[in-house]
């Protein structure tokens, strides 16, 4: 059983860039902002941590648990985690050869290596390059996310890094390229399950409905819910985060239900940011 002093965890959430380790990507709709609502919600202990929707991974590193089983469908980004875990000394020399510049930025996207260290050092590079750390790909599964702009030149922090590495390499904390129901389906009573699936974009106006709903459909949404239904049932904690909609609360009339506001910033035109309202269905005290 794995503890949680909330006081510490919730410090740690109001000052993430002074703390180590944290997330060392830039993910769309990344819940590092929102971290602090998390801290409430966590159970005072918990035997295994689950996360079925890797991305940045802010709250696994935020919590760094001795047991967690990490998991994600995106094959790259998996494999970027698996890298930085088993050589991080190699991911960082790659990473110092990058140029931030545009010229590079789409000559890397175009020449990819064959390497596995590289390829994760590449995978970092064009995530902290490209726009709004947005990870997309094409009808030939090429990532084809335009440049970005990086103004303060840093690519990676190589202290975080390492520090990521050591909590990855902990032997309790497992990788998969999977669904989220193949991670979900060994939850046992007492662990911690934290969801963060593709929102429902058509409701949030944010520019890429069509390519979420490819990622993550209306019927995945469901099962989903379905699927978090019955892990409360079995005696888990769970905690989700989603779009405030009216047809996603719905699925979750078993949850109490927390909002916040955030800002929007994957709309292309500025002029579309705005204050949105997102919610966490939560099991916890």
């Amino acid at each position: 059983m794995q503890g949680i002093v909330k006081e510490d965890i919730l410090e740690r959430a109001l000052s993430p860039i002074a703390s180590y380790p944290r997330s060392f990507l830039r993910w769309a709709g990344s819940k590092r902002f929102l971290l602090k609502h998390v801290v409430d919600l966590l159970p005072g202990n918990f035997n295994v941590y689950r996360e079925a929707f890797l991305g940045a991974g802010s709250l696994y590193f935020l919590l760094q648990p001795d047991k967690a089983v990490l998991s994600d469908i995106c094959i790259d980004l998996v494999e970027t985690f698996s890298a930085v875990r088993d050589n991080v000394s190699a991911v960082l020399r790659y990473l110092s050869m990058f140029d931030p510049s545009e010229e590079a930025y789409y000559k890397t996207r175009k020449n990819r290596s064959q390497g596995r260290f590289k390829y994760a050092a590449e995978f970092i590079y064009l995530n902290k390059t490209c726009w709004n750390g947005l990870y997309r790909v094409n009808s030939e599964g090429l990532f084809n996310v335009p440049y970005g702009r990086n103004e303060s030149g840093i690519i990676v922090d190589p202290n975080n890094l390492r520090a990521c590495a050591n909590s990855l390499r902990s032997r309790g904390v497992s990788l998969k390229i999977c669904d989220f129901e193949e991670n979900l389906k060994e939850a046992k009573q007492g662990d911690l399950v934290y969801l963060d699936p593709p929102y429902v974009t058509g409701h949030n106006n944010n520019g890429f409905i069509a390519y979420n709903e490819t990622l993550f459909s209306w019927d995945d949404q469901v099962r989903l819910a379905r699927v978090a239904t019955t892990l409360v049932q079995k005696g888990v904690h769970v905690i989700v985060s989603n779009a405030d909609h009216a047809e996603i609360i719905n699925l979750y009339q078993n949850f109490t239900v927390k909002r916040f506001l955030r800002s929007s910033t994957l709309a292309s035109d500025i002029k579309k940011r705005r204050q949105i309202s997102e919610v966490l269905f939560h099991s916890t005290n």
